[in-house]
């Protein structure tokens, strides 16, 4: 068994497997759709290197992990490490749909109203010195 299988499991992501992980499978799927999702990238080693994929834009940052129980894409848009918005979408194209939109400056509320699958997170109010 290659190391990309044994990491992304073959029963729930034989497509990641076949093309060699999250980030490359990610990557393959934006341009066959002809997306602008900019550059792919996975970490350099460990398991995360098959099952990671980030995104990175002026907007923001785009994080995808896969589910390990079932097959989903969990996805994190992420401004300075902070998360303003999450969700879990079941189909590869619509991740590359939601990272082709927050780089674009897809607002957060129009990004929401888009992908019903994402939520906004809910942020304090920095508390004031005074």
């Amino acid at each position: 068994m290659s190391d990309v299988s044994s990491a992304l499991g073959v029963r729930l992501y034989p497509d990641l497997v076949e093309r060699g992980g999250l980030a490359a499978a990610l990557a393959d799927t934006a341009a066959r759709h002809r997306l602008d999702v900019g550059e792919v990238t996975a970490p350099d080693h460990g398991r995360a290197r098959f099952t990671c994929a980030e995104l990175a834009s002026a907007h923001g940052v785009v994080c995808v992990g896969l589910g390990a129980q079932a097959r989903y894409f969990m996805i994190d848009l992420r401004v300075s490490d902070e998360v303003q918005a999450r969700g879990d979408a079941t189909d590869l194209l619509q991740v590359a749909q939601v990272a082709a939109a927050w780089r674009a400056g897809t607002t957060l509320p129009e990004l929401t109203a888009a992908f019903p699958f994402m939520e906004e997170m809910k942020r304090r109010p920095v508390a004031s010195l005074q």
